[in-house]
């Protein structure tokens, strides 16, 4: 046992504090949501700490800040550390919670569309809507393989009373994966025999 890691952790990179200082609370609309998401995707590329994504988790009552995720994959070496499993992780961690809907009806606000890891997360994290900005297609134009998820995913979040509205700011978020795309980015594909960049 004692040859085992018994523990891993991820923690945000310091620039994420400083970035939200200069962002306005509280986020009454889902433009300004997505907004801050896209930002923190965008940011996340200019300070090299991770892929082109960014999360936000909103209190829909109140429309306060619960929580942030960016894209930590390739700097803390784990493959599950994308931005919706990021914000999520830290807002039920926040909250005491691990059934966000205990702690009132929670948003998820992401840069992109959830790929097929973060799509099984949301029913799971207890959030009562999902808002997306790009698409899986604009995903995979810049590189990445987002998994095997239904075609009928939106339906099936519904089915669960989850609201999901997608396509939110899209040009705006679909250029940050194609800048990155463009920059070349380390695409953290399975398979892909690329080493993780060491930041």
């Amino acid at each position: 046992m004692n040859s085992l890691t018994s523990h891993c952790q991820f923690e945000l990179p310091a620039w994420v504090g400083l970035l939200l200082q200069d962002w306005q609370e509280p986020l009454r609309t889902t433009s300004q949501r997505m907004e801050l998401a896209v930002a923190l995707s965008a940011e996340n590329i200019r300070q090299q700490t991770g892929g082109p994504f960014g999360a936000i988790v909103v209190n829909e009552e109140t429309s306060q800040l619960v929580s942030v995720g960016v894209n930590l994959v390739t700097t803390v070496g784990l493959s599950m550390a994308h931005a919706e499993i990021v914000a999520l992780s830290l807002a039920q961690s926040s909250t005491g919670e691990w059934d966000l809907s205990c702690s009132g009806p929670m948003q998820l606000v992401t840069s992109c569309e959830p790929c097929a890891m973060c799509f099984g997360a949301v029913p799971w994290s207890g959030v009562k809507s999902l808002i997306c900005g790009a698409r899986k297609s604009d995903a995979e134009v810049a590189g990445f393989d987002e998994g095997d998820k239904p075609g009928d995913w939106v339906k099936l979040l519904q089915r669960r009373n989850i609201v999901v509205q997608c396509s939110v700011l899209r040009a705006e978020a679909a250029a940050i994966l194609a800048q990155y795309g463009d920059s070349g980015g380390t695409i953290y594909n399975v398979g892909s025999g690329e080493a993780p960049d060491q930041q």
